[in-house]
Order: structure tokens, then sequence, then C-alpha cells
């Protein structure tokens, strides 16, 4: 468990109402990630995972672009505390 870090992430583009958070939640939950995917009121979607780095890369190329409808313009991606989220026993979409 030692190895767990967790990165929020911030996407833009178009990605809301294109599928983009359950297709997030799925490839998270294939690669074993625990976390949630969100709506922002801006447009946005945010996205906190939690895993292996590598798993987190895998996320990270994944959402680059997104399902097909998709259009991701930038990912913002931040380093957050794996302590905080150590209660995260799944990946779920909110």
């Amino acid at each position: 468990m030692s190895g767990v870090v967790c990165r929020s992430y911030t996407v833009s583009g178009k990605v809301q109402g294109v599928f983009f958070r359950a297709s997030a939640a799925r490839e998270a939950t294939r690669l074993g990630l625990t976390g949630w995917v969100r709506n922002v009121p801006n447009g946005d979607v945010e996205v906190l995972a939690c895993g292996e780095p590598e798993q987190l890369a895998g996320l990270e190329e994944w959402l680059a672009t997104g399902p097909a409808m998709a259009r991701v313009d930038a990912v913002v991606a931040r380093d957050e505390n794996a302590a905080d989220h150590r209660h995260l026993t799944d990946f779920r979409t909110g």
C-alpha cells in the first residue's frame, strides 16, 4: 500500500453530456483505481484517483482523449495527500 498515490485532475473541453464521467469511471475501475469523477458548473469534469503510479499514468493517458464524443482541450493534474483519501474503496460517479 505504500506505493499508493492520489492525484486530482481537471479536464476541460467538450466533456459534459458526452458520457465522459461514466466512461472515466469504467476506465478507472478497469485500472483498479479508487476515487470519483464529477461534473462542475463551469463545464469541466473533476477526477480524483488513487492507486499505483502506473495505474494513474494509464488513467492520465485516457483522460487526454476521453470517450469518442468528447473533445479534451486540457487536463490539469495536481498531487493529493493519499492519507486524506484512504477511506475510498471503489471508484464512483458523482
